[in-house]
């Protein structure tokens, strides 16, 4: 089968309450656009019937393709399905959000060249977080930790993203963490690296709750950005 223009790569755990819907949505919008996809499910983890829906899910399209990983682990499952992607042009969503929006204006600039990596920022000049207080706090809290650290630049790592397949895989190969931080290290290796990186601000509207707390990720978060610095910091690779 000829590889898709695009790839969709969402990792999702326990996610049996949406993951229908949300796929459903995010498929029709594709196709009413005209565009030659597919949409990679990042299954990680689940215990409740997320990998029977999505066998069920696919087995119907051939535009879905998911894969399953026995330990819920974000990083680890948007890293592989990265690596198992096909398209020219590789998008990094998310099953609450699925914000065509982002495609709408991320693409085009990918398109024109000049362009290595889109991010969708939530807290860029004129985005509209819409998540509670404490989580637009932790996003800030954690944008400020990756800036004393390791000097980023940008205001957002975690979340929307889109990029060359070509120029970004190799960013992808050297990246160490995982869980939340590995999308952090994504983008920021990808800057140091010299790669035309630019972000653009999102309306962010979760469609559900958070399926972990912010307050369980936080120890996982800190340790992990830790190691992130050595390796960059102390390490030089």
């Amino acid at each position: 089968m000829a590889p898709p223009y695009l790839s969709i790569v969402i990792p999702v755990y326990n996610e049996a309450s949406i993951v229908v819907s949300a796929a459903a949505e995010l498929a029709q919008g594709l196709d009413a656009r005209g565009w030659d996809y597919e949409i990679i499910f990042a299954e990680n983890g689940s215990r409740d019937a997320t990998p029977q829906i999505l066998e069920d899910m696919c087995a119907k399209n051939p535009r879905l393709r998911w894969f399953h990983s026995e330990r819920p682990n974000y990083g680890v499952a948007l890293k592989a399905g990265i690596e198992k992607a096909r398209g020219t042009y590789v998008f990094c969503d998310e099953i609450d959000l699925c914000d065509l929006i982002f495609y709408d204006a991320a693409l085009p600039l990918l398109e024109k060249g000049g362009v290595d990596m889109v991010v969708g920022s939530k807290a860029a000049k004129g985005a509209s977080d819409q998540r509670p207080l404490v989580r637009r706090l932790a996003t800030r809290v954690h944008n400020k930790l990756l800036r004393v650290a390791l000097d980023f630049q940008g205001t957002d790592t975690h979340g929307l993203k889109a990029f060359r397949r070509e120029a970004l895989l190799p960013v992808v190969a050297r990246c160490v963490v995982d869980m939340d931080v590995f999308a952090s290290e994504f983008v920021i290796r990808a800057w140091r690296e010299g790669l035309r990186v630019v972000e653009i601000p999102i309306q962010l509207h979760e469609k559900r709750q958070p399926s972990i707390h912010l307050f369980k990720r936080v120890p996982n978060v800190l340790r992990n950005v830790g190691k992130l610095v050595y390796v960059i910091r102390i390490r030089g690779t």
